[in-house]
């Protein structure tokens, strides 16, 4: 599976915390993550993290351009809900395409856990029947 890890500023030590807490399953994975998150994930982990930009400077849209080529099976974006973010509009954008595309999307901790446990169990497998690994179209 191709996952997407993303945290806003308030919420990087907790995704770091969950990369680590599961590191056992996303090690069987490609991971993808914006710039500082993928970094603090990887100085803590032994995770390949492919990183983007940073989400205010694109990173955001980049994981979105992943989503839209249906080259990403899971995102975890743990949002910060109490802080306005001046790239709102591109994170609406990035939800606005996992749905378009049924990509599996948590945005806070208790649906992250959710959603790894489920694809740990094959609940997700779906998603390499309908466009197997490495497929992009």
């Amino acid at each position: 599976m191709r996952i997407a890890l993303v945290a806003h500023d308030a919420k990087k030590e907790d995704i770091v915390n969950f990369a680590i807490a599961y590191e056992a399953i996303f090690s069987g994975h490609e991971m993808f993550a914006t710039g500082t998150t993928g970094t603090r994930i990887m100085e803590m982990t032994n995770l390949a993290v492919h990183r983007f930009q940073s989400g205010p400077l694109g990173g955001d849209q980049q994981i979105g351009a992943l989503i839209a080529e249906n080259r990403l099976d899971l995102l975890i974006f743990l949002r910060d809900p109490l802080m306005a973010q001046p790239h709102e509009p591109d994170i609406i954008a990035l939800l606005r395409l996992c749905d378009v595309h049924n990509i599996p999307v948590a945005t806070n901790m208790a649906s992250a856990e959710m959603l790894l446990r489920g694809m740990w169990r094959g609940d997700l497998d779906w998603r390499e029947v309908t466009v197997p690994l490495g497929d992009p179209s």
